[in-house]
């Protein structure tokens, strides 16, 4: 029997699905328009139409990756549990104080927004414990069950999150409290702040656990419905769901974490866009994922994507490991609109799967990103294999209003609606290249996305870039990115340490310890799976400095030991000059906290060559304006029928199933071996 793995992902316009047959390594994409108001239904019709339209019997489905964005909506629009806080006496507005930074810096109206749990629903407990773990004051039984029933008292409270002072050196508390609350209200959910984030600053620890048990009944109820629901469909896949940080967990362990989900989708397409990547020789991407609502890019450096430990999403703070990625409101669906002071603005409102923009026909009115597209000639008047139909005079409608509000004509008004688009993203990646020490005109830039073809070059071009490189299926790359994915778990262990050989021998057993935990976790998740690996890193900083660097360490297969303090401050040294231009080797380095990833590698199958082949030859000729010269008569290529090693000139649009690549004039595409396709940029451009 045929062995298939199927990726799911989510996204605001589109649910898209790819499957791979692990023997013959035959893969087949699917998308369908997605359903916000319940994503579960896109989800089974889409699986349901990937089996009937690819001839794949559900029973040989044998893994089925899901990257979700319940957790995230649920955050964007505040429709989670009416949640509870119980912590130390004397901290109930910490989570109301937080850093004290402003979001809008001069904007004096512009607050933080409220926090999850309002005033009367955060409990204070008599109790505390020190910073070297000590207790300071016991906490008593009677103080427990009093907390217990104010909870009771307020019927509405569907989760609870423990949040007390140094716990993620002490957890005893904690877990007391934790216990007593399941045994005396076994309905409410919990979340124990030293098993959601152990690490010291206390605002960031309590808010990614009020965080996770604000999303724990929404997205553990949904994980177990659309679990039930697919095992209808496919009885023998095992389900696995994609985390921020770019791993798979298991459906159990993303209902007692959900927080861990807050980004699932774009770090699927992060994962995939390093694949990709490595399958043309190419380490070093940044990558401009375009969807119907926003844009994300990523930096991959070496082959693997930058990670971030903190991140604010909607207004709300949350330090877990992350892949770095950066999110603007610029997609397709964008609207355009001429703002109070007569200038033009794209985004971040956007028109979204519903209604969409204009030109898709399905109500939409207001003028899109996509709309400005189609106007250009730079869309075919079908998407998604002929799921979708273009109306061109829709977007006409759409625009016109805007043209005449600027008094310019319909293709300046487009092309400026563009140009702004474009302004955005470029601005996006700034943020995590220039921003960080890096150039971006040293990496190649890997859009993907239904949109990315359309603007990749634009954006390149704006950035110094002359290489693209496009990946083999690029509109339902998150897709394939679970399909990638491995089991991944993430462990940590504060201690503040001077790296120093008389601190050595309190860090090698924390070191001893996480790997002991690791080993654990290995072997009771990922029993049966292929290659092991453990990945070390410290968190780390001079002495008296507020922030530290992540340093990576080690990683091997099963055993790890702690390097001595020599190759700990040189790592740093390293990693600090890398960030910054500069170092002190003289300075005195600390460690903050350890880390420790374990990842087991699933059956992923090797991708086979590409369905057809032939010739290229343009199916179509249209003209297409690339800027305010004018039209130019363009060739339209289908990509199905560009076989490695094709090469052609631009001006050229090359159109597939599940996106669309403009090709500008002077430049040149290549398909490789890996059948993606790389882009060189006319050098005077």
């Amino acid at each position: 029997m045929e062995h298939w793995i199927v990726g799911c992902d989510v996204g605001g316009t589109f649910t898209d699905f790819c499957a791979r047959e692990t023997a013959s390594g035959r893969t087949v994409i699917h998308k369908r328009p997605s359903t916000p108001d319940d994503p579960s239904r896109a989800v089974l019709n889409g699986l349901r139409e990937l089996a009937e339209l690819h001839s794949i019997d559900p029973a040989s489905i044998g893994r089925f990756a899901h990257g979700t964005t319940v957790a995230t909506n649920a955050l964007l629009q505040r429709k989670g549990a009416n949640v509870a806080v119980i912590t130390t006496k004397g901290f109930r507005d910490l989570l109301e104080i937080g850093r004290q930074a402003r979001p809008l810096i001069y904007d004096l109206q512009a607050d933080a927004p409220a926090p999850l749990a309002a005033r009367q629903f955060r409990f204070e407990i008599d109790e505390r414990i020190g910073p070297a773990g000590e207790v300071i004051r016991p906490l008593t039984d009677e103080a427990v069950a009093a907390v217990i029933e104010e909870i009771r008292a307020r019927p509405g409270i569907e989760a609870v999150a423990i949040c007390l002072i140094f716990s993620f050196i002490n957890p005893d508390h904690e877990q007391r409290i934790a216990a007593a609350i399941r045994a005396a209200l076994p309905g409410v959910f919990v979340s124990v702040s030293s098993d959601v984030q152990p690490e010291f600053r206390e605002f960031e620890r309590f808010s990614t656990t009020l965080i996770n048990a604000f999303l724990q009944p929404e997205v553990s109820s949904y994980m177990a419905r659309l679990e039930a629901e697919v095992k209808t469909v496919a009885p023998e896949a095992e389900f696995g769901i994609f985390q921020s940080s770019g791993g798979l967990m298991s459906v159990q362990r993303a209902g007692e974490f959900p927080v861990r989900t807050a980004l699932s989708g774009p770090a699927a397409g992060a994962v995939g866009a390093a694949g990709s990547g490595t399958s043309s020789g190419i380490g070093d991407v940044i990558t401009l994922d375009i969807g119907g609502t926003s844009t994300d890019v990523c930096l991959i450096r070496d082959g693997k994507t930058a990670m971030a430990s903190t991140r604010d999403i909607s207004g709300f703070r949350i330090r877990l490991p992350m892949v770095d990625i950066h999110t603007v409101g610029a997609g397709g669906g964008s609207i355009a609109r001429i703002g109070a002071d007569g200038l033009m603005k794209v985004g971040p409102q956007s028109a979204g799967a519903v209604p969409g923009p204009a030109c898709y026909a399905k109500g939409g009115t207001l003028p899109t990103v996509s709309d400005a597209n189609v106007i250009l000639g730079r869309l075919p008047t079908q998407l998604a294999g002929g799921g979708l139909t273009i109306d061109r005079d829709l977007a006409v409608k759409a625009v016109t209003p805007v043209a005449e509000q600027l008094g310019v004509s319909l293709e300046e008004a487009a092309l400026g609606i563009i140009g702004i688009a474009n302004a955005n993203m470029t601005r996006a990646i700034r943020v995590v290249s220039i921003e960080k020490g890096y150039d971006p005109r040293l990496f190649t830039l890997m859009p993907f996305g239904g949109a990315g073809g359309l603007h990749a070059a634009d954006v390149a071009k704006s950035l110094g870039m002359t290489r693209i490189i496009v990946p083999r299926a690029p509109g339902i790359l998150c897709a394939e990115g679970l399909i990638l994915a491995d089991l991944q778990e993430d462990f940590v262990a504060n201690c503040r340490a001077i790296v120093q050989e008389d601190d050595m021998p309190r860090l090698r057993s924390e070191v001893d310890a996480l790997v002991a935990r690791a080993k654990d976790w290995l072997a009771d998740e990922a029993e049966g799976s292929g290659a092991q690996n453990l990945s070390l890193s410290f968190d780390m900083r001079y002495f008296g400095q507020n922030y530290e660097l992540s340093v990576a360490l080690a990683s091997g297969e099963r055993d790890l030991v702690c390097p001595d303090a020599a190759a700990l401050k040189e790592a740093f040294l390293e990693e600090y000059r890398r960030s910054y231009g500069h170092c002190d080797p003289d300075g005195t380095v600390e460690t903050v906290n350890i880390r420790l990833r374990a990842t087991a590698q699933l059956t992923q199958g090797e991708t086979g060559g590409p369905t057809a082949g032939g010739q290229p030859e343009a199916f179509e000729r249209v003209p297409v304006w690339f800027d305010l010269s004018g039209a130019l008569d363009t060739p339209m290529y289908a990509r199905g029928t560009l076989p490695a090693g094709t090469a052609l000139t631009g001006p050229a649009i090359i159109t597939q199933l599940d996106s669309t690549t403009v090709v500008p004039p002077g430049a040149t595409v290549r398909v490789d071996d890996a059948f993606n396709m790389i882009m060189e940029l006319a050098a005077n451009d």
